[in-house]
């Protein structure tokens, strides 16, 4: 039997028309990632209420704030949580298969959703330590959701359509985003509106009434409600059929799987194509710690980590200026000027427009055009104008923060992270997915992920120390001093031009099978 013959099935789902499962399986992933991003987003939206509940100070012209260390812990555990998982359920979606693993990963994100909300202890460090265990577990089971989601989809997809439909799951985070900040502002303003406080400054105390302790609390606990509605759904999902016909070669199960969901004529062929279609020749079917690995895929891989690294050091040290452009734009008074539930309730409104207008119109912008203008031109544009306007941020940055400059500073931030979400930050999900062998897909897809984790780490918790004046008097309470603003922004704009040198290793997928991006066609003729 010829590998040819053996690889119709796969030929079946390249040119299948778009149809109803098609659809499906992008809500069935994409709920998945709007919920990451909810879950992952929302903790900087209630920071603050956290410092002014559990550490208050007597006394003291400011409202309690958490000290750096707990901030880092409380803000990064889901991040590291996320990194591991990535890289432990990536390696075990090759293992076991995309469909089981991807049930695991999303029971893991129901439970500790609701475990946040129910973070117990009598002393701000048990609450603390309590939050910071179950946001770990929580970001581990985030993190799974990264490599199984896209490499569902792109094994689901045709290749005419694959990267809108892989780029449709990931724009789902931008209504993450939006959501989390709609549901703070809801219970937020809801609180605010029941349970009347003073601002800080006149009444320190009173100012953060006691069921501000419940309004952080609901506002982790609603993720578990989108996960849950879409876990039935992803307990019947079948196998992918690249996964059953090329790793644990059962073609024929792949074709009835086919068959179960798409409409495509592969009955009549399931006999024919009954052989796995790779060889059993282990020289060809390499594993990821090998020299044909190195050899075919190596520089790939170092591009996709690098590109996701960099770009995540850029996306997620947002904070630097957020606190800069909404106190300069008058979103947000001084914290004593506020209550505890009005500084959350205007923290959320301000980040609800920033998502809005800025996030979520970039992600569809990539949906819409990525199949036309393909994923190296969409990655290059974007690290290009994210370069361009963090200089442009920069180098006239005593400019923009003078008085009455700031809607210049606000249009230029708005569109760094437009050109983000329209480029790199969608591309770096979507090209992984793609270019690898499936036997090593999911797994590869993990590692660059998990690059762009440790990027964001450093995005997060580096530039929020980096950040701090150089004076360091001016620096934010419990901070040393820092390089300041400024120069931190020709940091990140040096991250994306390395982003867009990193770019030049990872090959064009566009309009292409998967197996012909991955070289399995290649091997397919070598073995001829």
């Amino acid at each position: 039997m010829g590998k040819q013959e053996q690889l119709e099935i796969l030929n079946a789902l390249d040119v299948a028309k778009t149809q109803l499962y098609h659809f499906t399986a992008i809500i069935i992933a994409g709920m998945g990632f709007f919920t990451d991003a909810y879950d992952l987003f929302c903790i900087s939206l209630i920071t603050k209420l956290l410092g002014r509940i559990y550490y208050h100070v007597d006394g003291s012209p400011t409202p309690g704030s958490l000290p750096p260390n707990v901030s880092a812990a409380v803000n990064g555990v889901a991040f590291c949580g996320t990194l591991t998982g990535q890289l432990f359920f990536g390696w075990l979606g090759d293992k076991l298969g995309r469909r089981k693993v991807y049930c695991v990963t999303l029971g893991l994100m129901i439970l500790c959703s609701l475990a946040s909300g129910l973070s117990f202890g009598r002393t701000p460090t048990g609450v603390m330590a309590t939050l910071c265990f179950f946001r770990f577990w929580l970001g581990f089971g985030i993190g799974g959701d990264y490599p199984l989601s896209a490499t569902i989809m792109s094994e689901y997809a045709n290749k005419k359509t694959r990267g809108a439909f892989i780029a449709a799951v990931f724009a789902m985070q931008g209504f993450g985003i939006l959501t989390g900040g709609v549901v703070t502002l809801t219970i937020s303003g809801a609180f605010k509106d029941k349970f009347k406080a003073p601002s800080y400054s006149v009444d320190p105390v009173g100012s953060t009434v006691p069921q501000a302790d419940y309004v952080w609390r609901l506002i982790l606990m609603f993720g578990a409600i989108p996960a849950a509605m879409t876990f039935y759904s992803r307990m019947r999902m079948p196998e992918t059929a690249r996964y059953t016909a090329l790793v644990a070669k059962n073609a024929e199960r792949a074709a009835q799987d086919m068959a179960r969901v798409l409409q495509v004529d592969v009955e009549e062929q399931g006999r024919k194509i009954i052989a796995p279609a790779i060889t059993t020749d282990d020289t060809k079917n390499y594993g990821l710690f090998t020299k044909a690995f190195l050899r075919r895929h190596g520089g790939h891989l170092l591009g996709t980590t690098t590109t996701w690294f960099v770009l995540d050091i850029a996306f997620y040290s947002q904070n630097l200026f957020q606190k800069d452009i909404f106190s300069a734009v008058g979103w947000i008074p001084s914290a004593a000027s506020m209550s505890a539930l009005d500084e959350l309730f205007k923290i959320s409104k301000a980040q609800t427009l920033i998502a809005l207008c800025g996030a979520v119109p970039g992600y569809w912008f990539t949906v819409a055009l990525i199949d036309a203008i393909g994923r190296f031109w969409i990655q290059m544009m974007g690290f290009f104008f994210m370069t361009a306007f963090m200089l442009g941020l920069a180098v006239p940055y005593r400019h923009w923060t003078a008085p009455g400059n700031h809607i210049g500073f606000v249009v230029l931030y708005g569109l760094t992270f437009f050109f983000a979400n329209f480029g790199p930050n969608s591309t770096t999900f979507i090209v992984p997915a793609e270019i690898f062998p499936a036997r090593v897909r999911s797994t590869c897809h993990g590692i660059s992920a998990a690059a762009g984790k440790a990027g964001a780490i450093v995005g997060s918790f580096g530039f929020l120390y980096a950040a701090q004046s150089q004076d360091k008097a001016k620096a934010d309470w419990g901070y040393p001093a820092g390089i300041g603003v400024r120069n931190s922004l020709f940091v990140l704009a040096a991250c994306n031009g390395l982003g867009l040198l990193f770019t030049l290793l990872v090959p064009e997928s566009k309009g292409k099978s998967l197996e012909e991006i991955s070289g399995e066609r290649e091997e397919e003729e070598e073995e001829k």
